[in-house]
């Protein structure tokens, strides 16, 4: 029973490791694509400090690299945790199995003293032929056979259980220099993060003496963001009603097909088909069975479809913001940042809608079925209107500004006029 309890422990530690590990290799993960993209901030931030004129971009990146230096000292906060907690269970199983070993070297010692009280034949006969009848001489037989088999079973449990409370020892050992090491690094960003706030209070001294400058900058950009949603509303309203008018069409011809029929075969012309009620926006663009199932297809890859651009930062995400002036601004996607001139790509197969110029720069619509996909803030364009798209493939490159010096694109998703959160449907980035 001692034996199975040992058994129980081992296999409950094994389980437990596990979980353990499949947490903490999800945390390293992100600490390393963290300390990934801190590092492609850097160089970016050297770049822009290089200009001796205070720059937003300046600021854009040093507020990047604040968040994202709280968010890796938390993930390390949390590694921490999960450490200590493993410490701590590993310590319980050591003390557990030391003093399991404890007792097996107890058990199997009362065994050895009592074979070599009996390693005689004499006294195992005695042990033997001094029984009180038959059946009781049988069992004392059954049991000096089985006795030298039990002993060597349990020296395997002994050694056994210390080559499990070795690996323990060892596993601890190595949980404990790791904590030192996460310890050390957070403690390390603690202070990046104190002086890259001190730059941030610097820089924004600086900027301030340009005020009137900024939110100039500001308004032209917000100036921008608005008509860029007036014109992915207007754009997807056209193609509503333009599908509306097909169907219209497709209806009309059919009448006019079976008219002409019965004409032919000198029966009476059906008669007109009833009005019915109107149609939702849904049933207009999945009117046909092409359309139904690319809307069935995109809906599908929902949580999946992959990011726009191959390398990027969420600057803002969907709904409400307040900037840096302190200015409530209203979001329908995601504005990513990413590296100059970078390529964007369409998330799903569909047909480019609509391609709108907004103050010099681009916007592509493209139509999956019901949903539709916007990329403003491009610079070039490689695709046209009408033309067919396939997953992943280039329709333009981003466009920098050059005032700030950050090259953003912004992502919308729309299931017909209305917009959704991309964060339900991109993959994790």
């Amino acid at each position: 029973m001692k034996v199975f309890r040992a058994l129980l422990i081992i296999v409950g530690v094994f389980i437990a490791s596990g979980a353990f590990a499949q947490s903490s290799a999800e945390l390293k993960r992100r600490r390393d694509k963290l300390t990934q993209e801190l590092e492609q901030l850097n160089s970016e931030y050297q770049q822009t400090a290089s200009n001796k004129k205070v720059s937003i971009k300046q600021l854009n990146i040093l507020k990047a690299q604040i968040n994202l230096r709280e968010e890796k000292i938390l993930n390390i906060n949390s590694e921490v945790r999960n450490l200590d907690n493993q410490i701590s269970k590993s310590n319980n199983t050591v003390h557990t199995l030391q003093s399991q070993l404890d007792q097996l070297k107890k058990d199997y010692a009362g065994m050895v003293l009592f074979a070599y009280r009996n390693q005689s034949a004499y006294n195992k006969l005695m042990f033997v032929f001094a029984a009180k009848d038959f059946n009781q001489a049988y069992r004392r037989l059954k049991y000096l056979q089985q006795f030298g088999t039990y002993r060597e079973r349990q020296a395997g449990y002994i050694q056994g259980t210390q080559k499990e409370l070795h690996v323990k020892i060892n596993e601890l050992d190595k949980d404990k220099r790791e904590k030192s090491n996460l310890l050390t690094e957070q403690e390390k960003e603690k202070q990046t993060l104190g002086k890259q706030k001190n730059d941030q209070v610097r820089v924004i001294s600086d900027l301030s003496k340009h005020q009137g400058e900024l939110k100039q900058q500001q308004r032209d950009i917000q100036k921008k963001i608005a008509k860029t949603t007036r014109e992915i509303a207007s754009a997807i309203r056209k193609e509503i009603e333009a599908a509306r008018r097909e169907e219209e069409e497709r209806a009309r011809a059919a009448a006019r097909a079976a008219a002409a029929k019965a004409k032919a075969e000198n029966r009476e012309a059906p008669a007109a088909p009833k009005k019915t009620a109107v149609k939702t926006t849904s049933e207009i663009l999945n009117a046909t069975p092409e359309a139904a199932k690319l809307s069935n297809d995109f809906l599908g890859n929902r949580g999946r479809l992959p990011w726009p651009v191959t390398n990027g930062q969420l600057i803002h995400g969907f709904g409400t913001y307040t900037d840096s002036e302190g200015i409530r601004n209203d979001n329908n996607g995601y504005e990513i940042r990413t590296a100059n001139g970078a390529p964007v790509r369409a998330v799903f197969d569909g047909e480019v809608s609509r391609v709108v110029d907004v103050y010099g720069t681009y916007t592509v619509i493209i139509k999956h079925g019901e949903y539709f996909t916007a990329y403003s803030n491009l610079r070039s364009l490689t695709v046209s209107r009408g033309q067919k798209i396939s997953t992943k493939q280039t329709i333009g490159t981003v466009y920098t500004d050059p005032l700030s010096g950050d090259a953003t694109v912004i992502f919308s998703l729309y299931k017909g006029t209305t917009a959704v959160n991309p964060k339900l449907w991109l993959a994790d980035n």
